[in-house]
């Protein structure tokens, strides 16, 4: 057993103790802190101003040295008042400069001439067009005016072709030609990386750190990259370099105690630590001699409880260990619990999955009687099954609630359904199969009660419930019921033919709908046999016949008759959009917006929201008479007879017109160009291409039989733009060229003759 008594005795005195050598430590820390943090502001702002000399002083050095150079030499004067400012001995010169003056610093990462008048760029390989070059952003700028005087902030320069990313430069403008000319700029670029590698090379960058900002306050540099230990360091002084507009803060990193070891002598510390050390063993002595007593007392305790201790491997304090059995105990009974109600429920619903399922049915009836909350339940007794969802759960559940408050619905669902049980004298299982179905597995101990009194008290049960739950929770929700289960193997059949009627909501009266017990679904029609009906209604629609409504109405028949699942219904209802669309959304563009694909997808997205097949009839019904009344109109006024021959009236007299296209049609009569192709077609059983093709040939032979044009003058008669088209034209129609064509019937008319 741990001495915890002789800890705390110790523990007693040194918070005093403590505070006393703590306030004495600290008082003396602030005295040397404040003497060495004046020393050491002293020496930063001297490396510090050392810095900003240093940086001032070689920049202008280089600045000075470029601007002399380039005064003096004569070539840039003569390039700017030459007659000829693309001499290439002048050019070859000026930049024969420029590569000494970059050679002359490490510092200088480029110096090009802009020639505003001629908009050339002479670097150190040359001149070149500005248009090409890379720092082209830079020069756009300066003719901006977007330049002051004097070094400007630190930017970008875009790459040279042998560089990879861009650079950081600093940058100085000259006008040129020096002093104060006009018509150029000498632009100098310093390496933002060698002022920064002399920044390094001069900070301390375990002691130090150094940031320089520009006049807006962002950073241009941090010291050793170290932004982090600027923010948590120790500010010491701020200076200006006022040539470039930049401001330098230096300071002390944070954790840093600088300049203590040079104050405090080694004597004073030694003396500190040795009185501390004697005050500590002066304390331990005492608190063992006021302890003793207390030791002999746990002695005793530990006497008595040295078994315990023995078994469970642990060490506690003494006066926690009672508290420890107990709260350890009282742990074990709530986990026990815990894990008990989890088995309990999990074992439940594996049972429900398998009773519905119909699988492991063998030993069914003993965990039911152990695990299931049904009471007096056995092997042969009456089941029902009843399936529930939530109607729209996607957009009316899921949307409207968050994650919790479904949760509590749901539970209070389930909850619902059990109390109305209760009141019929049966008794309910409850269990969420999906996100939005509930299974009910409904037992009665009645056994002498009919299975069809049974299922009309769960329908009245379930007609409640729903009353209920929309009433209070907002909540819409079918149920399909399923026939008695005579035993546990039927079960399975009971959910079975639950779930069927589910599938066939749209054929519910209302939302509570019960499975036949005879058969639990009538023997389907094959699908060609409604695609058969199908086509047969679109036939009459597309022939402007009333009687189309009769078959729509033949269909919903079958649909009710068969009892197919709201799928399959859905599905066949499409098929028929899509075919109806194919067969007359090409007579006008009205009729074509009217059965486009997104028009279509709204109509079937509304059916997918009606609850039952009578509101789909209704709903498909009205849009179908719409659809009817534009149809009719726009075959009354374009008769398709009058139409046909109009088009093939006016096709003869404009055939040699260059224009005339389906297209040229399609705006004359005031309908889609895919219909009156299929117009023409249908009637003369011959492409529109084909028809103009035989008129313009036989015009061709008369032509060139009874005139001498030429096959250009002919070509351009008949509607060809040139006698390469119509030439080409004609042998593919007749098999030989027009002037084979026209050698041949001459000298045929000369034999006859």
């Amino acid at each position: 057993m741990s001495r915890t008594w002789y800890y705390r005795l110790l523990f007693s005195y040194f918070p005093i103790f403590f505070f006393t050598m703590t306030i004495i430590i600290f008082i003396a820390f602030v005295f040397i802190n404040d003497i060495s943090r004046e020393e050491t502001r002293k020496a930063d702002r001297i490396s510090t101003s050392y810095l900003a000399t240093t940086l001032d002083h070689t920049i202008r050095d280089i600045e000075l040295a470029v601007t002399e150079k380039v005064q003096y030499e004569p070539a840039y004067r003569l390039y700017f008042n030459g007659n000829n400012p693309n001499n290439s001995d002048t050019v070859y010169t000026i930049a024969q400069n420029l590569r000494e003056m970059i050679n002359s610093s490490s510092w200088i990462q480029s110096i090009y001439l802009y020639d505003k008048q001629h908009e050339r760029v002479i670097t150190l390989s040359g001149s070149r067009d500005v248009g090409n070059f890379s720092d082209k952003a830079w020069i756009d700028r300066i003719l901006s005016g977007g330049t002051g005087q004097g070094w400007q902030p630190v930017r970008e320069m875009e790459p040279e072709e042998y560089q990879r990313t861009p650079v950081q430069v600093l940058t100085v403008n000259k006008e040129m030609p020096l002093p104060f000319g006009s018509e150029g700029v000498l632009v100098i670029n310093i390496k933002m990386s060698s002022i920064k590698q002399s920044v390094d090379s001069m900070i301390n960058g375990k002691l130090s750190f150094l940031t320089i900002s520009d006049q807006e306050g962002r950073v241009v540099y941090d010291a050793h990259s170290d932004n982090e230990s600027a923010i948590e360091g120790t500010k010491l002084n701020e200076l200006s370099l006022e040539r470039f507009g930049w401001t330098l803060t230096s300071g002390i990193k944070a954790g840093n105690l600088f300049g203590w070891v040079s104050v405090v002598s080694y004597v004073w510390v030694f003396i500190a630590i040795l009185t501390v050390i004697c005050a500590i063993i002066y304390i331990v002595y005492v608190t063992r001699r006021n302890y003793k007593p207390i030791q002999i007392i746990m002695n005793r305790i530990e006497s008595q409880q040295i078994k315990a201790f023995e078994k469970s491997g642990a060490r506690m304090d003494e006066m926690k260990m009672i508290d420890g059995v107990l709260e350890n105990l009282i742990n074990h009974m709530m986990d026990y619990d815990k894990k008990s109600r989890e088995n309990v429920l999990m074992q439940r619903s594996k049972l429900f999955s398998a009773l519905l399922h119909g699988e492991h049915v063998d030993n069914a009836a003993e965990q039911l009687y152990e695990v299931s909350p049904f009471d007096g339940a056995h092997e042969a007794s009456r089941f029902i099954v009843v399936v529930g969802d939530i109607n729209r759960y996607e957009k009316g559940f899921q949307e409207k609630f968050t994650r919790g408050e479904q949760n509590t619905l749901k539970f209070a669902l389930m909850n619902v359904l059990q109390e109305l049980s209760r009141d019929t004298e049966m008794q309910c299982w409850t269990e969420w199969i999906s996100a939005d179905r509930i299974a009910i597995l409904f037992f009665s101990k009645e056994d002498v009660q009919q299975g069809q009194d049974l299922s009309k008290q769960i329908r009245v049960v379930a007609e409640e419930c729903k009353s209920w739950v929309e009433q209070n929770l907002r909540i819409s929700l079918s149920f399909g019921i399923g026939p008695v289960a005579e035993g546990i193997e039927a079960i399975h059949q009971s959910f079975t033919a639950a779930e069927a009627v589910m599938q066939r909501k749209l054929l519910m009266n209302g939302d509570v709908g019960e499975a036949e017990t005879s058969e639990m679904q009538h023997p389907l029609l094959e699908t060609y046999t409604y695609l058969q009906m199908i086509a047969d209604f679109v036939k009459r629609f597309r022939m402007s016949s009333g009687q189309w409504r009769e078959q729509l109405e033949d269909i919903f028949k079958e649909f009710e008759r068969n009892k197919l699942p709201d799928d399959e219904i859905r599905s066949l209802i499409e098929a028929m959009l899509q075919m109806l669309s194919r067969e007359v959304s090409m007579m006008s563009e009205g009729l074509q917006k009217e059965l486009s694909e997104e028009n279509i997808n709204n109509w079937l997205h509304a059916m997918e929201e009606a609850e039952s097949l009578e509101d789909v009839k209704v709903l498909l019904f009205d849009s179908l008479t719409d659809l009817f009344r534009t149809y009719v109109a726009v075959t009354e006024t374009k008769s398709y007879k009058a139409m046909v021959n109009e088009m093939k009236n006016y096709i003869e007299e404009q055939f040699t017109n260059p224009d005339l296209s389906l297209k040229h049609l399609s705006d004359r009569f005031q309908i889609s160009g895919k219909h009156a192709s299929y117009l023409f077609k249908t009637e003369f059983n011959m492409k529109f291409v084909d028809f103009v093709t035989e008129l313009r040939m036989k015009e061709t032979e008369k032509l060139l039989l009874n005139t001498d044009h030429s096959l250009q003058d002919i070509a351009l008669k008949v509607g060809y733009a040139n006698g390469i088209t119509l030439g080409r034209v004609f042998k593919r129609v007749t098999g030989i060229t027009p002037g084979d064509y026209r050698r041949m019937k001459k000298d045929q008319k000369t034999l006859d003759e």
